[in-house]
């Protein structure tokens, strides 16, 4: 049996278009940027991970790097089986002599389609997954912040990802409603090198914006603790010079406001599809954000403010959907809505 549980391990895998978080033994293992870098000439791994991010951007030809997922789903396969493959040899950095098969749970957007999930599981199978199971995000989620998800109550979950928001309705172990719509985290840093492009004539890159995000990003444009402005370096438009400039987490706040409108609007649409009954299940329990977007500042009141709905943060937002996929995989014969 020992032998057995040698040749067979099993990992919980959160395979996100920002960041891939795996779980091994109860444990988050790994924790690293979704991009690879590949030497164009040899088609081999140079780095995974937060390696690979430090190059990213700055890469001369015979280097490329590259985000296998996008929008949360697979856009490049080769890349995401070396990607996936790489990830799992960080949970043995000492190799072992006979290498593991895996039994793995991977968690997928809640509007994925069959090709896409497909994708998915090829992948991983590629990549030495023995049996691989799938989950949906909101799913997965609720597991991951303790919901009780097969009890006959409606609850709510907003997942917003690096590359989808998912937002669903569960109730009986089933996704009774859902939404999901391509405008993430991957947006909003799209939405501020657009912002700085115009406003300040100024580029800068995908690096740079991420960092915008995370030091003064804002739902909100005024806020009761207000992070301090943020100094920015970037090249200049008008004259190809690098300059440096100030920004503020106001004009941040308008810079992602239409993004954020569109996951408002999405969330209205859920709820206007929720059956009744439910319906006072969600008024009584409020809804819950999940994900790196729920981390932008003022987001859980400014969907509170539309919604009249009280908003409730998961105390580690980043790690909730591959803390349920953990516990799914510790359960698998429990949950029906895991899919091989």
């Amino acid at each position: 049996m020992a032998l057995f549980n040698f040749l067979t391990h099993e990992i919980a895998m959160d395979l996100g278009t920002a960041n891939t978080l795996i779980i091994h033994n109860d444990k988050v293992v790994v924790d690293e940027p979704s991009i690879v870098a590949i030497n164009k000439l040899t088609g081999k791994v140079i780095a995974v991970g937060k390696r690979a991010m430090q190059m990213h951007e700055r890469t001369h030809e015979d280097l490329k790097t590259i985000r296998p997922l996008r929008d949360g789903v697979i856009a490049d396969f080769n890349a995401a089986e070396s990607m996936i493959r790489e990830m799992i040899k960080l949970i043995h950095p000492n190799r072992p002599f006979i290498t593991p098969s895996w039994k793995m749970v991977i968690c997928i957007p809640s509007a994925i389609t069959e090709v896409e999930k497909r994708a998915v599981k090829d992948s991983a199978e590629q990549a030495g997954g023995k049996e691989v199971y799938l989950i949906h995000e909101p799913m997965a989620a609720a597991i991951g912040i303790g919901i009780d998800v097969e009890e006959p109550v409606g609850n709510m979950i907003i997942d917003i990802g690096g590359g989808t928001t998912d937002i669903a309705v569960i109730a009986l172990a089933g996704i009774v409603c859902d939404q999901s719509i391509r405008v993430a985290g991957d947006e909003f840093t799209g939405d501020i090198i657009e912002y700085l492009r115009k406003a300040h004539n100024m580029l800068i890159g995908e690096r740079t914006a991420e960092s915008i995000k995370i030091h003064v990003g804002s739902a909100l444009k005024e806020l009761d603790n207000p992070p301090d402005d943020y100094r920015v370096s970037g090249r200049d438009l008008m004259t190809g010079i690098p300059k440096e400039i100030t920004v503020s987490y106001s004009e941040i706040a308008s810079a992602l406001d239409k993004s954020i409108s569109k996951i408002e609007e999405a969330v209205l649409k859920a709820l206007e599809t929720t059956p009744p009954e439910l319906a006072s299940d969600i008024y009584r329990n409020g809804l819950y954000l999940t994900g790196g977007g729920a981390l932008l500042r003022g987001l859980d009141k400014r969907i509170q403010n539309k919604t009249k709905l009280p908003v409730h943060v998961a105390d580690d937002p980043l790690r909730a959907v591959v803390r349920g996929t953990g516990i799914a995989l510790k359960n698998i014969h429990k949950y029906p809505f895991l899919m091989s």
